[in-house]
């Protein structure tokens, strides 16, 4: 009994539940919009993210940690969108400074040594329809601007400047299917880094469990190397956050170059 009472689904940290029940919450055509799990950890990640700017805007003379820190992180996304848009980019910066920063807060909660307590995080950036809905927003930007912009003349981004005529076609297609393919790339690297070291975590987990229940000397040689593990790899998992944080900003903002200057 204890070591099946050890066993763990490393899959089920994924699983979006309703949290009031579903059964009142259902409208016609069979949606249901009930406030779950993973609606509850994009409010608590959007509440502290605006409690840290909103902390950090006081503008004082000589500035305290906290107002340093989001200064930080504000110039920080600055000075990207200049090197990668340029003086253009200055007006993107709100649109970019929320993501990576919705992006990592919301990356870093998940990784969040809470459920000692009792609450249990939940990453919602491992689940493919969020980082989807993040993808097409920037990607909805994308086409705003670049036709905004440059109307037809946008379809040129599709046609490398120096094509030779007998390669404008087929060129053009594969430009075209790549741009197409933005959005899904851009959704999915962010999903598969985040539910990768999640899954992986839970799994060295279930061997700390089991090595516990089965002896001393199992745990020995199980259980303490597994959790050492775990340590190094969630100080990765911390690290991987930042990182996936900044290449989701930094590609909206290379495809909002794109959109600007059709290069």
């Amino acid at each position: 009994m204890a070591a099946e009472a050890g066993k763990v689904d490393p899959m089920k940290q994924f699983q979006i539940e309703p949290l009031f029940g579903s059964e009142t919450w259902e409208l016609a055509g069979g949606f249901n919009i009930a406030f779950t799990n993973s609606a509850l950890w994009m409010m608590i990640t959007t509440i502290l993210l605006w409690a840290f700017v909103f902390g950090g805007m006081k503008r004082e003379l000589v500035p305290g940690r906290w107002q340093m820190a989001v200064e930080s992180f504000t110039g920080f996304i600055d000075d990207m969108m200049e090197a990668n848009v340029g003086k253009e980019g200055r007006k993107y910066v709100p649109y970019i400074f929320s993501l990576f920063m919705f992006i990592l807060f919301a990356n870093l909660l998940g990784l969040m040594p809470i459920g000692v307590f009792g609450l249990h995080p939940f990453t919602f950036t491992s689940h493919f329809t969020i980082t989807g809905v993040l993808a097409i927003i920037s990607f909805s930007i994308v086409l705003v601007v670049g036709f905004w912009k440059h109307g037809i003349k946008f379809f040129t981004l599709f046609v490398p400047h120096g094509t030779p005529i007998a390669f404008v076609l087929p060129i053009a297609l594969i430009e075209f299917v790549s741009f197409l393919i933005r959005p899904f790339s851009l959704a999915l690297r962010l999903f598969v880094a985040m539910m990768a070291g999640h899954v992986l975590l839970k799994v060295l987990s279930s061997f700390v469990i089991d090595g516990i229940n089965n002896g001393a000397g199992t745990g020995l040689i199980v259980s303490i190397p597994s959790f050492a593990l775990m340590v190094a790899i969630s100080a990765l998992e911390i690290l991987v956050a930042g990182i996936q944080a900044y290449v989701f900003a930094l590609l909206t903002a290379l495809y909002i170059n794109d959109a600007e200057h059709l290069h």
